[in-house]
């Protein structure tokens, strides 16, 4: 089974379009808490409440990097995608941190941030724009089909 890590921005339903073409393929997804608040609150949902943002941040953070780095380290490929409406940094650190570890990386993103992303992009075994071209690189994986 072919275990992919889908990381990035959490605003659209870019997932769900992979998750859904994949279907039949020999595939299992993972991903980070798609759930913003849940996201942000974790750490002082599980450690404890702290009064100061920026602690409360953090701690969530770190909770955060334990789930992400497991899971990109469990991953044969992780897809990290770039939306169009916020910055992602998060995103540009498991690029890295995919990239670091030796993974297949595909960068998921629009035209619009082929400058900004370039030593993302080139540290990818593929950059798409569409999250169908991340199905059918996936399809081809497996089974070495293109596209019909």
């Amino acid at each position: 089974m072919l275990k992919v890590y889908l990381s990035g921005e959490i605003h659209t339903d870019w997932r769900e379009q992979i998750i859904a073409g994949a279907d039949g393929l020999d595939v299992s997804f993972n991903s980070p808490v798609t759930d913003h608040g849940a996201s942000d609150d974790c750490g002082v949902a599980i450690l404890g409440p702290e009064t100061d943002k920026f602690w409360h941040d953090r701690k969530g953070a770190q909770v955060n990097a334990i789930r992400t780095r497991k899971g990109i380290a469990d991953a044969d490929i992780v897809v990290v995608r770039f939306g169009e409406q916020y910055k992602q940094w998060n995103a540009a650190f498991d690029a890295g941190y995919a990239a670091a570890l030796g993974k297949s990386l595909i960068v998921l993103h629009g035209p619009d941030h082929a400058h900004a992303l370039k030593e993302a992009d080139a540290a990818a075994l593929a950059v798409a724009s569409e999250p169908e071209q991340v199905v059918q690189i996936l399809r081809y994986v497996l089974t070495g089909a293109l596209p019909t």
